[in-house]
């Protein structure tokens, strides 16, 4: 695993392209800078430019700032390097055609897998996960709390409604209740007679 993470320290990003410069992969498959760019040159044919470029002096500049050594003298730089595409990477397997070329071509092709998944699918951290889930969350409670003042709108309205007919209702009874006046001629009570 180690291996890996050092590879993957070794791919950078130029042109919009994940790639890898000619001599950290002369390092890894243990050949000098010059070997490695003599064989590609030998098999240029196999090297079309989606497979390999020569940075360009800017290019070369900013790659240099992105090591943190900006001075040519102290890394040996006497040419603006070549750098390798993924499919670059793998067609360097057949060029150098050794047992350490195919192990380490092996391992800085699952290097490449790798960073395209992390690109692809990002880690996604405990505190984004828990930051998320909070989120949805509060978002579920105020669409509670916007149903529940819904509700609670309209119990009230319907209270108030039910009040004022039992108000009327209770008007209504305390005038039934009240003793009515006869109505017509009175009759006489024969007890009293």
């Amino acid at each position: 695993m180690k291996q890996l993470e050092v590879i993957q320290s070794k791919i950078y990003d130029i042109r919009g392209q994940k790639v890898m410069i000619d001599r950290d992969l002369a390092e890894m498959y243990g050949v000098e800078t010059r070997v490695l760019n003599q064989a590609v040159k030998r098999n240029i044919d196999r090297f079309p430019l989606d497979f390999m470029f020569q940075l360009t002096d800017e290019e070369t500049g900013n790659w240099k700032s992105q090591i943190v050594m900006t001075n040519s003298v102290k890394m040996g730089i006497r040419r603006n390097p070549y750098v390798f595409t993924e499919l670059g990477v793998a067609m360097l397997s057949s060029v150098l055609n050794s047992k350490t070329a195919i192990q380490i071509n092996m391992s800085i092709m699952r290097a490449f897998v790798a960073v395209r998944q992390l690109l692809l699918n990002p880690p996604v951290s405990p505190i984004h996960e828990l930051q998320n889930e909070v989120k949805e969350l509060k978002e579920y409670i105020e669409e509670v709390f916007a149903d529940y003042n819904d509700i609670n709108e309209d119990t009230q309205t319907q209270l108030e409604l039910i009040n004022q007919t039992l108000a009327e209702l209770q008007a209504q009874k305390v005038l039934a209740d009240k003793p009515r006046n006869p109505i017509g001629f009175p009759i006489p009570n024969k007890d009293k007679e």
